[in-house]
């Protein structure tokens, strides 16, 4: 037994001894060019590794450094590098026959540069394709035929820009797995990162063959989710134009031929529009589906419903994504949407109800188009209130002069039977025009006007009284008025949207007074009250 045992420690002192003595005579740097040029000719560009060694216990090749170089249409710095690389090879040939098989490659760490020019190409576009590998190889270069078992990219980073601006986007703790890697072949692959600004990505699917002359263009289905992407930290939207919140998006894409066709899921919490406004209370959910044209960088959303509670909207249009900024063309359609539904979700829009009021009762009903670099997106089109009851807000207590006229009571509610106008949105602020406003205790308002970016508003009304009698009717026929009609007084709105004035216009007042003078000194015209009738209506006393 003791004869074996020391038969079993001399074998084993000779193994660890091999083990140790083989790095001596098998220089791993003599592998060095064969893996430079069965990368460089796979993908197409010069491939460059560092300084190499032996690890006999993981059975790999490892590099200090790997550099693989740029389509020079885009740059002359390197489209990958990275601090180590590993490469798994088979040890049995490599020790007894100096034969390179490899098995894996690990590259740690790598910083990867994704460029797209002003035509909406990608310097990825050359990578690995027939035309890229047709070009000039070094000596001795073999077949482009090249497979690795497994690919991993640990602890990445891609940073995201263009030829046409110095701005980037960088996607951290870039992590990827891809097997059975192939130029010829359909490949296995998840991935995950750090989105900018907050959040992260998970995509899994398969992608491949690689086209022979883009490589954007390749064949995919995959599965995306984002969960908690900060919209106004991404960098990809001017932070001036107030967006903010908060995406998660769940999607599938397939893409073939330079068609790719994905829907899904988008969740917006917490979601802001425009400048001056205020986080949405509510969640907008939106499904759609989309048609991509990859060799244009442009799309159709063939159909998005946007869902606010038991409001619905629907959206349709055209996007471009060539630019620093997309560029798009939406149609919105909305009808009879409940306004309690939609209430918390209007100071996303830059919409505050009067303090201490809230929307009870109503539809709104739209049509709207969206245009414009989505940086600086303009929205026209028209809007409709119906039916509409705004608890705790006293218009009468607002406008005391006209609700006086018109001898109506104070009520801590104002009911709309109807509002509707034309608007404009803009990173400006907002315009309506051609208002149209009916209140049941007070008349007919018309007029328009705007509301700033800070909120500021400024709008030039006139109302047509409800009451036929009294002053009202007096001043009616002093300032022009029909017969049996109130009288039309111009009024302004200023303040802000959560603590509107409502100031009357004297000048109006004086100047409408003025045009009916010499016809209505003393005696009115047609049944219509003279002058002295009105002054003597309104001050409560006899002609």
């Amino acid at each position: 037994m003791n004869k074996m045992l020391r038969y079993f420690l001399i074998a084993l002192g000779i193994l660890v001894v091999a083990l140790v003595a083989i790095p001596f005579f098998l220089s791993p740097n003599q592998f060095r060019p064969t893996i430079e040029e069965k990368l460089s000719t796979a993908l197409g560009r010069p491939v460059k590794v560092g300084n190499m060694s032996l690890s006999l216990f993981s059975g790999s090749l490892s590099a200090d450094d790997l550099s693989i170089a740029d389509d020079p249409a885009f740059s002359k710095s390197p489209f990958l590098t990275a601090k180590s690389l590993k490469v798994g090879v088979e040890m049995q040939p490599l020790i007894f026959s100096r034969a390179l098989h490899i098995t894996g490659v690990t590259i740690e760490k790598p910083e990867v540069s994704l460029v797209k020019n002003a035509e909406g190409q990608w310097n990825v576009s050359t990578l690995a394709t027939s035309d890229a590998k047709s070009a000039p190889k070094p000596a001795g270069a073999g077949s482009t035929d090249f497979s690795i078992a497994k690919l991993e990219l640990k602890d990445g980073r891609i940073t995201v820009g263009s030829t046409t601006s110095a701005k980037t986007h960088s996607y951290e703790d870039v992590q990827l797995e891809a097997f059975d890697v192939s130029a010829t072949s359909s490949i296995p692959f998840s991935m995950t990162a750090k989105l900018p600004g907050g959040g992260g990505l998970k995509m899994a699917g398969k992608a491949g063959p690689v086209d022979s002359k883009d490589a954007t263009l390749s064949p995919v289905d995959a599965k995306i989710a984002i969960q908690g992407m900060d919209l106004g930290g991404t960098g990809f939207v001017d932070a001036s134009t107030g967006l903010a919140g908060s995406m998660d998006l769940d999607t599938t894409i397939s893409a073939k031929g330079g068609a790719a066709h994905s829907q899904g899921t988008v969740k917006l919490n917490k979601l802001q529009v425009r400048k001056g406004g205020a986080p949405s209370g509510v969640p907008v959910d939106v499904d759609f589906n989309s048609d991509y044209d990859l060799r244009r960088s442009a799309g159709k959303l063939n159909e998005g419903t946007v869902k606010v509670g038991g409001a619905v909207a629907h959206l349709a249009g055209t996007y471009d994504l060539r630019g620093e900024s997309a560029v798009l063309n939406m149609k919105v359609s909305a009808q009879n949407m409940p306004v309690q539904d939609l209430q918390a979700f209007l100071p996303a829009l830059g919409i505050a109800l009067p303090k201490g009021s809230s929307l009870q009762q109503g539809s709104l009903s739209s049509n709207l188009t969206v245009e414009g670099p989505a940086n600086r997106l303009v929205t026209t089109g028209t809007v409709g209130l119906f039916n509409a009851k705004v608890a705790g807000f006293d218009l009468g207590s607002k406008m005391a002069v006209l609700n006086s006229l018109t001898g109506g009571k104070s009520n801590p509610d104002t009911t709309i039977q109807k509002l509707t106008t034309n608007v404009r949105v803009a990173p400006e602020g907002i315009r309506a025009d051609a208002m149209d406003l009916v209140i049941p205790a007070l008349g007919e308002v018309t007029g328009g006007g705007t509301m700033s970016a800070e909120n500021n508003l400024d709008f030039k009304m006139v109302a047509a009284l409800s009451s036929t009698g009294g002053v009202s009717g007096a001043l009616g026929g002093l300032m022009g008025g029909g017969a049996g009609k109130g009288a039309r007084l111009p009024f302004r709105i200023q303040g802000t949207a959560s603590d509107p004035k409502f100031i009357p216009d004297a000048g109006g007042v004086a100047s409408g007074m003025l045009g009916n003078l010499a016809g209505n000194l003393t005696k009115g015209q047609k049944g219509k009250p003279g002058l002295v009738d009105a002054l003597g209506g309104l001050f409560g006393k006899k002609n």
